[in-house]
């Protein structure tokens, strides 16, 4: 790129003042000179691209810190950005789609965008049913269940979900009412003033359990969290979101968040530190209150009332 006369410009102050930066993806991420320039350890979350065809380096801190700032703490213009200067009718900035608070979290914790597909090769044999989990209403009747499947291939395994639900002659394959798992116990805790933990499935609410504290989590996977769901938690002291720590999970995390603000005291939004998900991080040794803050996710939703 040697040719690129604003990516030399923009890249060699970058180097200057944040280091090297690094490939991630289309981008070469740094760390940002406005909110990561104080000497301590951060995942970069500044991003430079280079446009070929409208001859422009892109500068973008997925934390959100405006451009101009950037620009000014590397001593450059807005003209800098640009390879050769513009016709005065093109200078009119363009307003660009601002990423997601999920994305910018996404980017600021050093994780893609999205999920890539891992390739398990061929199957080894037929789906084996390793859980089922059954949906309680208040009173304790059931109403549904969530069947896990789990299926052998040649390099791991591949997992699937299937519902039922209660009827008057009995379990029938279909959905059910949108209710929190372990419904029961919840309700009582959420009048008593517990914590209660919202999981992306049933494994790590019952591993959640297993530590002490109250937890739950809907059908559906990370897109079947609703409004109705939320209703049962109205009133909480405290509510601590655990986002899987994927582009899925953080996603989610914020789906949860958005029906949760105004009616309960407080939120959290944290992770595992160590591994996926909420049973990777006790299984390898780490406690419930060892769970680590999501960037930016937890302090947005966390001064939120």
């Amino acid at each position: 790129m040697g040719t690129n006369r604003s990516w030399d410009t923009i890249t060699g102050a970058l180097d200057r003042v944040s280091g090297p930066g690094r490939a991630s993806g289309e981008w070469t991420r740094y760390l940002c000179p406005v909110h990561e320039g104080d000497g301590r350890r951060h995942h970069p979350s500044l991003g430079v691209v280079y446009d070929r065809k409208k001859g422009r380096t892109v500068v973008r801190c997925f934390a959100g810190c405006p451009d101009e700032r950037v620009l000014e703490r590397l001593g450059l213009r807005v003209r800098d950005l640009f390879d050769r200067p513009l016709p005065h009718a093109a200078r009119t900035p363009r307003p660009r789609p601002e990423p997601s608070i999920a994305d910018r979290a996404l980017l600021a914790a050093g994780l893609p965008l999205a999920t890539p597909t891992r390739d398990l090769g061929r199957p080894l044999g037929a789906p084996r049913r390793v859980a089922v989990y059954v949906y309680e209403r208040l009173d304790g009747r059931p109403v549904g269940r969530v069947h896990r499947m789990h299926i052998p291939h040649e390099r791991g395994r591949a997992k699937t979900f299937w519902q039922q639900r209660m009827t008057d002659s009995g379990w029938r394959r279909g959905g059910f009412a949108r209710i929190p798992f372990q419904l029961p116990t919840i309700v009582p805790a959420v009048r008593a003033g517990a914590d209660i933990f919202v999981c992306e499935g049933e494994r790590d609410v019952l591993t959640a359990r297993h530590c002490g504290v109250y937890a739950t989590c809907n059908a559906g996977g990370a897109l079947g969290w609703h409004p109705e769901h939320a209703t049962w938690l109205r009133g909480a002291r405290r509510v601590i979101i655990v986002a899987d720590r994927d582009a899925p999970g953080y996603r989610r995390a914020v789906r949860v968040a958005t029906t949760l603000v105004g009616s309960v005291a407080q939120l959290r939004v944290v992770e595992a530190r160590d591994g996926k998900d909420l049973t990777d991080h006790c299984d390898a040794g780490h406690q419930i209150s060892e769970l680590d803050p999501v960037p930016l996710l937890d302090a947005h939703y966390r001064r939120r009332r």
